[in-house]
């Protein structure tokens, strides 16, 4: 039976879903982080129920994507618009595709090995660290002045390349956006670029993800765990409609070593107060 402080917790995690899914601090190690810190929700849901409330929710955060961007999926998709009327020098689903791919597959092969073994701890601090030298690197030695200044200007190569960049986000910790954004500043991409494209491949991606995790661990959604995975669900989604807004306004002025910074000082102050 689900209680009113589960339903707390619930709200919680939802919010640090929200909150840190797309910026580069890893939304995935920061729940492992609260979660086996402070909430312990495996006691009341189970191990493998409460593994996979932490990728349920991302479909909020999903959600609040397809909101932000949904002129620019509709467009891709050929929707509301006649052939004629669309724009040529456009970014192509074909794109996104290309850039998915490798996280997609090594995702689906890989999936069972990392929910058992890289859910932890000690993991998202080692995660958290070499991203974070990854993002400082990026910003060091990216092009002063950006060959592509925006999404529509990316290649099918540069999306591929992002794509495989993006197989090091699995690592629990690591952080998709933080890769990919990294990445795509590497290639030549202005830091919005990188986000927006970062943004836009992670809805198919996640989605899958989650989808896969629903048809896998149907069984562990019953009645009495229901509002803990609706609460999460709802609060990821307004906290990620806010947190994207802001974050695509503050990336091209800040950079990524600010938030380079953050994943290290967390990542010390979780090895000094839990181990």
């Amino acid at each position: 039976m689900i209680e009113l402080l589960d339903i707390i917790k619930a709200i919680i995690l939802g919010m640090v879903e929200g909150l840190t899914e797309f910026a580069p601090v890893s939304s995935t190690g920061h729940m492992i982080i609260v979660d086996d810190m402070w909430l312990q929700s495996k006691e009341f849901l189970g191990k493998y129920a409460a593994n996979t409330f932490k990728v349920v929710i991302q479909l909020g955060s999903i959600l609040a994507v397809v909101i932000i961007f949904r002129k620019r999926f509709i467009e891709m998709l050929g929707l509301g618009a006649k052939k004629t009327e669309c724009k040529e020098g456009r970014l192509k689903l074909t794109q996104v595709i290309v850039g998915l791919l490798p996280a997609g597959i090594l995702g689906v092969l890989f999936e069972d090995y990392i929910d058992e073994h890289l859910f932890s701890l000690s993991t998202v601090i080692i995660g958290l660290v070499i991203g974070a030298i990854f993002m400082i690197f990026a910003d060091l030695f990216r092009k002063k002045i950006p060959t592509v200044e925006t999404v529509d200007q990316i290649s099918y190569k540069q999306a591929f390349t992002v794509g495989l960049i993006q197989c090091f986000s699995l690592w629990p910790g690591f952080s998709r956006s933080g890769s990919t954004i990294s990445g795509g500043v590497l290639l030549g991409m202005s830091h919005r670029a990188a986000s927006d494209f970062t943004f836009i491949m992670a809805v198919p991606i996640m989605a899958g993800a989650s989808f896969l995790s629903l048809l896998k661990n149907w069984q562990y959604f019953t009645i009495e765990a229901l509002p803990f995975f609706i609460v999460g669900f709802i609060t990821a989604f307004v906290f990620a409609m806010v947190s994207i807004r802001f974050f695509l306004k503050l990336i091209n002025k800040i950079k990524l070593i600010p938030f380079a910074i953050y994943r290290i000082v967390l990542a010390l102050l979780i090895y000094i107060f839990y181990f």
